[in-house]
């Protein structure tokens, strides 16, 4: 049974109670899901990117700014879309926001068009960062549960090596070989070398943090 996507929920954070009521109207004539919130810490608890998500973030608030803010998510690897929304004085600011990462920014007074063209593009961003993590999550779990053995062999494999060189570099027969390749395949859910290849970049620095991969005595199993 196919799960239906989640549905997109909008955050808006400014100060300003009127420009609050008037963005979550026009996010809700759009029939997108829309919360406001009028401090960086009233959205900060109750923040969450289990959905698609973005941000309608001010730049000038009391307490925590939007700039202080989006450096706050950044710390904690949040990936949500931040759209700046900026008076004219404030450009120069929102232009080192994006330099900081931020998705986009958008002048007040703001078109309700262009508002809700910049909103739709966000939300499909964060859909597929979310998406590749979740990819990403998928092939670290199914590396975990590869032996030592098998992840050198995983690596070798990936990195283009023959079974009877890789016999030769762990000095394990080739039948060895054979079977601990096709326990990767199979755990990784691999149906080609370049799966395995693409599935190592995706991992990244996951797979090294996993430390590396002390050589392995040869055992009754390996030879």
């Amino acid at each position: 049974m196919t799960t239906a996507p989640a549905s997109p929920l909008v955050y808006v954070v400014d100060d300003d109670a009127a420009l609050r009521d008037s963005l979550c109207w026009l996010i809700r004539s759009a029939d997108l899901e829309v919360e406001a919130h009028p401090s960086a810490d009233s959205f900060l608890r109750a923040f969450s990117e289990a959905r698609p998500c973005c941000i309608l973030l001010d730049v000038r608030m009391p307490g925590m700014t939007g700039m202080e803010l989006q450096e706050e998510l950044r710390r904690r690897g949040a990936a949500a879309p931040i759209v700046f929304m900026t008076g004219h004085g404030d450009v120069p600011m929102a232009v080192r926001a994006l330099k900081a990462g931020a998705f986009d920014f958008i002048e007040k007074p703001f078109d309700d068009g262009i508002m809700l063209d910049r909103i739709r593009a966000a939300v499909a961003h964060h859909r597929v960062l979310l998406e590749d993590r979740a990819q990403r999550q998928a092939v670290l779990a199914r590396w975990q549960t590869l032996t030592p053995r098998e992840r050198q062999v995983m690596r070798l494999v990936a990195g283009g090596q023959m079974n009877k060189r890789i016999a030769h570099d762990l000095d394990i027969s080739l039948k060895t070989v054979e079977v601990h390749r096709h326990n990767v395949m199979e755990k990784m859910a691999a149906a080609s070398v370049a799966d395995l290849t693409r599935m190592l970049l995706a991992l990244g620095d996951a797979a090294a943090d996993a430390g590396p991969v002390p050589p392995v005595p040869p055992g009754p199993s390996d030879r």
